[in-house]
């Protein structure tokens, strides 16, 4: 504790602290300079940032397939897989210097955790007014729920199923009750998410009573039970749209039953490429904007429902990425 007061004290004195991830279900607390600014670069102190439990646990645990360490790249990243790394990328934050038109803005940005940093004004999406800065740190999650959205074709009046209530999949419910006419239903073995799922305009069941017959299936459990359950939910000629990331784990898909008797098909969704539908006018900036755009309903307070204080987090980190820890979107409070 004693050191991480003076990191802290360090970077209050023209530095900047990070968290970096240094061993396997370790990670510290590192002070360095901040970087020299050019024309267009804004320095952001930040007010909240988002822990990712499924990719950050990865991270944390280490990761041993060599294939796997490019395509785990965060924008922001420092150091080299599998340690030590700087990583994370749902930070928020208020510009303190930089082009006059982000100056005292806050914004988000695909940034590790840190209490200041320096990016190109580019890197920087404005948060809007009337979403509160902590709520602000689910965009990134947002997006790839909107990603997955497009990628899944749900139209309106289809039924929807989506297997696993954590922050994905909750928030694929919150934009899929909104189409007309759609049935949705939330899958998960918490009862204590029923409570969303219902606010949010669907309908939450324990996966022994999934419906049968889904036009569209999302899968966000990570694990093969789930997998299993999303199939078993499509009717004729449906798709599962996966959205899980298993990172080093093999994980066997139940291809038998009635896989090819139905003609099912298994899509693979994920945020960083964009959905074929929407690649010829969409770019990453448009749809990251849309993303925080849709996180102005104050009904979505209630997934970031846990904070830790940025000098804690070292220490916290272990029972916040445990397997099966309980909660939804931890997020880090700074100053």
């Amino acid at each position: 504790m004693k050191v991480e007061r003076e990191t802290l004290a360090q970077s209050a004195a023209g530095g900047t602290t990070a968290l970096w991830y240094v061993a396997p279900g370790a990670a510290e607390l590192r002070t360095a300079p901040l970087p020299a600014r050019a024309t267009g670069d804004a320095l952001v102190r930040t007010l909240w940032s988002g822990i990712s439990r499924g990719t950050e646990r990865l991270v944390f645990n280490g990761l041993h397939d060599p294939s796997h360490r490019e395509r785990m790249r965060a924008p922001f990243q420092e150091g080299r897989f599998p340690f030590p790394v700087k990583y994370g990328y749902c930070a928020v934050g208020r510009v303190e210097d930089g082009p006059s038109r982000l100056l005292g803005r806050t914004v988000f940005c695909l940034h590790p955790h840190q209490d200041r940093f320096v990016a190109r004004a580019h890197a920087l999406t404005v948060v809007p007014d009337d979403i509160p800065a902590r709520r602000a740190t689910l965009a990134a999650n947002m997006e790839t729920a909107l990603n997955a959205m497009w990628d899944s074709g749900a139209g309106p009046g289809d039924r929807i199923v989506v297997v696993g209530a954590g922050v994905v999949g909750l928030l694929i419910a919150f934009i899929a009750a909104r189409i007309p006419g759609a049935e949705v239903c939330v899958l998960d073995t918490d009862e204590s998410r029923r409570s969303i799922v219902v606010q949010f305009g669907a309908r939450f069941a324990k996966p022994d009573h999934a419906p049968k017959d889904a036009d569209v299936v999302f899968h966000t459990s990570a694990s093969q039970t789930g997998l299993a359950t999303a199939l078993s939910c499509c009717g004729m000629e449906a798709a599962v749209i996966e959205m899980s990331w298993y990172g080093d784990a093999e994980i066997a898909a139940p291809l038998g039953g009635d896989f090819h008797s139905k003609r099912l098909k298994l899509v693979s969704s994920q945020v960083g490429a964009m959905s074929p539908s929407r690649r010829a006018r969409w770019d990453s900036a448009r749809r990251l904007s849309k993303a925080i755009e849709l996180l102005s309903d104050e009904r979505l307070d209630q997934l970031v429902e846990a904070d830790v204080a940025f000098r804690d987090l070292p220490a916290a980190l272990p029972d916040i990425l445990a397997p099966g820890a309980a909660g939804l979107a931890p997020v880090v409070r700074y100053g």
